[in-house]
C-alpha cells in the first residue's frame, strides 16, 4: 500500500505492508520511502538505503513515518 503526505513543508511517499519484511527499514514494514523538500530528494530507501541527506528537521519527519507507518 502507498501513502503520500506532508509532514512540516516535506513531502513524503511511503510503501508500506501489513507484515515485517527483512527488506524493510529497520526489518520493518516500510519497504520504500522518499522524502523531499522543494523538489529537492533528502532520503530515498528502496528495499535498501540509497542515500540519507536529511538535517534534524528531516530527520524529524523520518522518526515520525517510522511511527506510523513501520
Amino acid at each position: 500500500m502507498w501513502s503520500q503526505g506532508t509532514i512540516n513543508g516535506y513531502n513524503y511517499w511511503v510503501k508500506h505492508y501489513e507484515e515485517e519484511s527483512m527488506y524493510g527499514i529497520n526489518e520493518g514494514k516500510i519497504s520504500k520511502m522518499t522524502i523531499r523538500k522543494g523538489g529537492v530528494e533528502f532520503y530515498n530507501f528502496d528495499r535498501g538505503l540509497d542515500f540519507d541527506n536529511l538535517d534534524a528537521d528531516g530527520r524529524a519527519v523520518y522518526e515520525e513515518l517510522l511511527k506510523l507507518y513501520n
